[in-house]
């Protein structure tokens, strides 16, 4: 067990409630830049994909920021959007070798942490050229994001919101972002101070991290997850546990209403039912299934 995960165990409650945070597209308004900044020019580079370059950016940021994949793990974006990419006409017209990646699917369908260190435990008893070229882009993305990323602070109300809820709640932050990605950019503007854990990749999925810091230790209404992607709605649904849609475009919107109205439902337990589910309907109407280029 990693010392990641050791202190995910070790998590007990201390209060009554308890709150999830997704962090990126969530808390920060980090999501474009840091798919099309660093995401982006990373699998363009080290994927080949430069005889289809401009097809690239489309598949990756609808995968990754316009559709109903927004928030997934790098590993399987990344399968997602070269599938996409290997199907369309312009692609193949082009006559673009698309990488297979059939060793990365392995590593995904395996069960090890999707994270460069479960990787990096995987190729010790599966080494193959492809998961070096792997691990390669994965390291080229986060030295990216690490040289990129800085001054972007939480959007309007996340820090109010912390504010109202620490008295009461626990607060966890639970992501797909690597562990010294949120370390570093929760410190940087001063909340970390606010949550318990920082729960990134390494600790596992989201539904993952929810089951064992919050399912069974808190009654299911007193568990809230907010997030910005329909993977975190399923991890919430997985866990029994309340969902806070962040609806991607209209963040500043969300986070307002949360803490204008919703903090209020949630701790004297009127936000289950009819007002979570306009919630939820309004975010399902947001992102989309279907890429644009397939309408």
């Amino acid at each position: 067990m990693s010392s990641y995960q050791e202190q995910m165990q070790q998590f007990s409650p201390e209060k009554q409630f308890y709150v999830g945070i997704d962090s990126d597209g969530c808390a920060f308004d980090t999501m474009e830049l840091k798919h099309k900044e660093c995401f982006g020019p990373n699998i363009i580079n080290h994927w080949n994909l430069q005889p289809v370059s401009k097809y690239a950016r489309e598949a990756f940021e609808f995968v990754n920021l316009y559709s109903r994949w927004r928030g997934v793990n790098r590993w399987p974006a990344l399968v997602k959007v070269l599938d996409l990419l290997r199907e369309r006409p312009e692609v193949i017209k082009r006559g673009a070798v698309i990488p297979q990646v059939d060793a990365v699917r392995a590593f995904i369908a395996s069960g090890a942490a999707l994270s460069n260190g479960g990787l990096a435990d995987y190729m010790q008893a599966h080494p193959h050229q492809e998961l070096d070229q792997a691990m390669q882009w994965s390291k080229a993305v986060n030295d990216s994001i690490a040289g990129m990323v800085r001054g972007v602070a939480p959007f309007p109300f996340v820090r109010d919101s912390l504010q109202k809820l620490t008295a009461q709640a626990d607060l966890v932050v639970v992501s797909a972002t690597p562990y010294a990605d949120l370390e570093r950019e929760w410190s940087e503007h001063g909340i970390a101070a606010y949550v318990r854990l920082i729960a990134g990749q390494e600790m596992g999925t989201k539904a993952e991290v929810l089951a064992a810091t919050a399912k069974d230790n808190y009654t299911p209404d007193h568990i809230l997850m907010i997030g910005d992607a329909p993977g975190d709605f399923k991890a919430a649904r997985a866990n029994n546990a309340l969902f806070l849609p962040i609806n991607p475009g209209y963040e500043d919107e969300s986070w307002q209403r949360f803490y204008e109205e919703g903090i209020q439902r949630f701790l004297e337990g009127s936000y289950a039912g009819a007002y979570e589910a306009g919630l939820i309907a309004e975010f399902e109407t947001i992102l989309d299934e279907v890429p644009p280029w397939q309408k």
